[in-house]
């Protein structure tokens, strides 16, 4: 098992035309830390993530999952990382169950193990009593559970997740906390989030990206050291604020 970092981003860059979305972005993250990705709408949050779950290639750098380079070795790196985009796609005429077991089989866990997985991430994730209800008839908050339970099906080392907590209703929010923090304690996990109030009760550090360029990255303390408020350090550092 690789000992160094799960998450590993060197000199990522990303031009379009004469746009560069990213501008040699480096970071790496560990097991045992949950890192938040914050910048405005644009900064090249999402073109990263991308990047480093496999469905953008950069333009120049290197994108590494537990180790592997994800350009020459999608496959197992894709066999270390789940991946919960901003709203994922879900199969509506599905039953989670149903839906759990196509993406085990797909994955390739023998009936044993899979039947053992789906127990295990639907108590995780609160989904047994909706295993076998038509996804089209869940609410937000049990379609974004249902999610992160496809996400943690396979045991992945590496979670990325791109605004886990949006459109979920107080309540919702505070059990994905609960679970994010508790997955964190033995994965590597970056999450992106336009919720600043949730870094703090989530996040080991903050990653903060503005114009393609890191310009932050540091614990949560650190940064309200420089700043009355996260809000405070976000106006500041995106020019809203003098």
């Amino acid at each position: 098992m690789n000992d160094g970092p799960l998450i590993e981003a060197v000199g990522l860059t990303k031009v379009y035309g004469h746009f560069a979305a990213l501008q040699g972005v480096s970071f790496s993250v560990p097991r045992g830390q949950v890192a938040a990705f914050l910048g405005p709408n644009g900064a090249g949050k999402s073109t990263c993530m991308k990047i480093l779950t496999g469905y953008l290639a950069p333009t120049s750098g290197t994108a590494r999952i537990g180790g592997l380079d994800v350009s020459s070795h999608r496959r197992e790196a894709a066999e270390r990382l789940g991946y919960l985009p901003e709203n994922g796609p879900l199969y509506l005429d599905m039953t989670p169950m149903g839906l759990l077991t196509f993406f085990g089989s797909a994955r390739g866990l023998t009936s044993t193990r899979l039947q053992e997985r789906i127990s295990q991430v639907a108590a995780k994730c609160g989904i047994e009593p909706v295993l076998h209800k038509p996804i089209l008839k869940l609410s937000k908050g049990y379609r974004q559970r249902v999610g992160m339970a496809q996400v943690l099906l396979h045991d992945p080392d590496v979670l990325i997740m791109d605004e886990p907590t949006a459109g979920l209703d107080p309540n919702q929010i505070r059990g994905m906390r609960e679970t994010i923090r508790e997955l964190g304690k033995t994965k590597a996990i970056l999450l992106s989030t336009h919720i600043l109030q949730e870094v703090q009760p989530v996040a080991d550090r903050v990653i903060f990206i503005h114009d393609g360029r890191i310009v932050f990255d540091g614990a949560p303390t650190e940064m309200m050291a420089e700043s009355k408020s996260i809000e405070e350090f976000f106006h500041r550092v995106t020019g809203v604020l003098p």
